[in-house]
């Protein structure tokens, strides 16, 4: 049987920077074809960066991506590389685009292109669209209608883009009917918690469904909330697991597989669900003998890469996600309020991590109701991180506004977290630096945060981590710095005090919250699972207590919509994942 050499490389597009993702094209075709590669890929949408939103309704850009595959294709030809066949990810439009009521203007499509010898020698689009969480394909995209199958070394290669293997039926089959000797799956699957899992057996289902070795490549870095993990898949028609790459991790996975030769007689003809066989022959010899690999030359990935743990998996994808964000975005740096508290302590740790320490500006802002205690461990994670710190006492501050506008209860206690909000955003205007809201999930599910005060920022790195796992995160990180011989970054005493605002004299946050192992739990059941009252009850939860956690989240609706953006790390964040209205007067419960 044939044996071919597969470069599946996993690289952090941009979307909307043609030229810069176009090089990483570039330069990552050369690698492969250096190390002997006989097949190239590069993951859904490499081209334009993925997702685009409403630039796919822009004919502007939909051009400047049809006119970018095609000076790509024609600088690899260029440079020496157009031997070896590169299957791309960009944006097209459909050759038919008749308007119609309810279908995107333009015809656009999330395409994928085989480039070969300088020009584009065969393109397809998604043939399923996705249309739940946070994808909107529908009202971007018109579905391709192809089995796309190119015959490389005399094998034949069937296509396919990331939902094509998510849903039922579709290119899957089709490879099996057009008896395709490997199925390429080109992706861009945001992470989510566990999704590792999913995928994998996923990935093993379809295979032996396709009756072929199936290869899943995925796209790593960020784009706003999303963050993409990795883990590209090559497994067998029998389901085992081939190769797998590291997680959230940018290079290329060189797979050395065997393969079925093609039939003599090409398929042609409708396949299953009525898809047109489009069939491409590029080269019918045999591959010779691919050179010896280095072990690990220089930007490739372990094919048999270690899991990550759970914590562990989660705290590098909030990693990835804000080094995504200041960085596409043109941050050099950020700053924070270090309180002494665990969400901002967490947060800190994350930005160093991200960013290092350099770059990462701490603010303790306190008042005449900050404890001694939170100030000092404030600045004990500064000492251990080496991030620069300052302190900006805000009691001046609150005196002056008090004399001007005498304020009591609740509107005296927010003053303190607006005062700190309008000081971190001034540091931001005066010295450059974005500014990092602490915020986690379960006050932002309940409305525990101060419009214009603790919410103010321009990221928010932990808003789709509940409390609890806030505190998982936090031990993790300062347990894995003690296993590597490192100062752990996070002060004890941050982790074991109770959780306080502290803007008012002894106030825990269990004045207003329920007790967040409880909480979370809760919360996890209505906004994650979507379960009603009456289900959340049956689960063994006070009646009393659900409604009153319901109401609360309810009522933060127009809070949440005012909340920067963050990373996404489970099926249901806050966001695009969760659209209600906030005018509403549905109450669970009645």
């Amino acid at each position: 049987m044939p044996r071919l050499r597969l470069a599946l490389h996993q690289i952090d597009s941009c979307v909307g920077d043609l030229s810069r993702n176009a090089e990483a094209v570039v330069h990552g075709t050369r690698q492969a074809a250096d190390q002997g590669a006989h097949l190239v890929a590069f993951p859904e949408m490499a081209l334009t960066g993925y997702p685009v939103e409403d630039l796919a309704l822009r004919p502007s850009f939909v051009e400047a991506s049809r006119a970018a595959l095609s000076a790509l294709a024609a600088r690899l030809a260029a440079e020496g590389l157009g031997e070896v066949p590169v299957v791309v990810g960009y944006l097209d439009r459909c050759a038919r685009a008749l308007p119609r009521y309810g279908r995107p203007a333009g015809a656009p499509q999330n395409a994928a292109a085989v480039l070969h010898r300088g020009a584009v020698a065969l393109s397809f689009a998604k043939h399923h669209l996705p249309n739940y969480g946070v994808f909107d394909e529908f009202r971007y995209f018109v579905p391709g209608d192809t089995l796309p199958v190119v015959r490389v070394h005399g094998v034949d290669v069937a296509l396919a883009i990331c939902e094509d293997l998510w849903q039922e039926g579709g290119r899957v089959p089709a490879a099996r009917d057009a008896g395709a000797g490997l199925l390429l799956s080109v992706n861009a699957s945001p992470y989510e918690r566990d999704k590792d899992d999913t995928r994998l057996e996923l990935v093993r289902r379809r295979a032996q469904e396709a009756g072929c070795t199936t290869a899943y490549l995925a796209m790593t870095g960020g784009q706003d909330e999303l963050v993409f993990d990795g883990d590209s898949l090559v497994v067998d028609a029998d389901g085992r697991v081939l190769a797998r790459a590291p997680q959230f991790a940018e290079g290329c996975v060189l797979v050395d597989v065997e393969l079925p030769a093609a039939a003599p007689t090409p398929p042609s003809g409708v396949l299953t669900d009525g898809l047109r066989v489009d069939h491409v022959v590029l080269s019918t010899a045999p591959p010779a003998q691919p050179p010896a690999r280095a072990k690990r030359a220089a930007g490739t990935l372990d094919e048999h890469a270690e899991r990550l743990g759970d914590l562990e998996e989660i705290y590098t994808a909030l990693v990835v996600g804000l080094r995504a964000y200041v960085t596409k975005n043109g941050f050099g740096s950020v700053v924070l309020g270090l309180s002494g508290g665990i969400d901002s302590a967490l947060v800190a740790a994350l930005a160093c991590d991200a960013l290092g320490p350099e770059q990462v500006h701490a603010i303790a802002m306190p008042s005449r109701y900050s404890t001694e205690h939170s100030v000092g461990d404030a600045a004990e994670l500064a000492r251990r991180t080496g991030l620069h710190f300052r302190t900006v006492p805000i009691g001046p501050m609150f005196d002056a506004y008090m004399t001007a506008l005498p304020l009591t209860g609740l509107a005296e206690e927010n003053l303190q977290s607006r005062l700190r909000g309008t000081t971190l955003m001034a540091l931001s205007n005066q010295e450059g630096h974005l500014v990092l809201a602490p915020g986690n999930k379960s006050e932002l599910a309940c409305g525990y945060s101060t419009l214009y005060g603790d919410s103010v920022g321009g990221y928010g790195p932990i808003k789709d981590v509940y409390k609890t796992v806030v505190y998982e995160l936090a031990r993790w990180r300062n347990t894995a710095a003690a296993a590597r011989g490192e100062t752990p970054p996070i002060p004890e005493h941050s982790l074991s005090k109770p959780p306080s605002a502290e803007l008012r004299p002894g106030q825990v946050d269990t004045d207003s919250l329920p007790d967040y192992a409880v909480l979370d739990r809760i919360l996890e059941l209505y906004v994650d699972r979507d379960r009603g009252r009456e289900e959340i009850v049956a689960q063994g939860f006070d009646a009393a207590l659900v409604t009153r956690v319901l109401r609360m989240v309810d009522h933060a609706e127009y809070k949440r919509r005012q909340y920067p953006p963050g990373t996404k790390i489970s099926a249901k964040g806050f966001g695009k994942d969760r659209r209600l209205p906030i005018t509403n007067r549905w109450r669970e419960g009645g």
